[in-house]
């Protein structure tokens, strides 16, 4: 019963995700504002992190499927790109209910876009 209820609220994100940010206007609209939904003054911009999924045509569907199966094959190269432009910072509140997702993800991204190497 937990699993049922985990996969609904994730899926009413997506859906007010999908909904509230469009692809070439997500950077320039805010979300609604409902009472209780955001702590005022959240110093992270939600709409922000989340654009950068939403300006890679199917990425987001391709998390989505990641995060219910498991598998991150789903994920392809421009959108890991994305993905590990995030600020680390956006993760705990992208993904709220399962915080081991981002860093998974972000690990098996680094196998298909490397980073590159720091200078000293």
């Amino acid at each position: 019963m937990g699993s049922k209820t985990i996969l609904s609220v994730v899926l009413i994100v997506s859906l007010c995700a999908a909904i509230f940010v469009t692809q070439g206007v997500a950077q320039t609209q805010t979300p609604p504002t409902v009472p209780g939904l955001f702590p005022p003054g959240l110093p992270i911009d939600l709409v922000k992190c989340w654009s950068s999924l939403f300006n890679v045509e199917g990425c987001v569907l391709e998390i989505s499927k990641s995060i219910f199966s498991g598998k991150f094959e789903n994920v392809q190269g421009a959108c890991c790109k994305a993905f590990s432009t995030l600020d680390a910072n956006c993760w705990p509140h992208m993904f709220p209910l399962n915080p081991f997702f981002p860093p998974l993800l972000k690990d098996s991204c680094a196998r298909l876009v490397p980073t590159p190497p720091t200078h000293n």
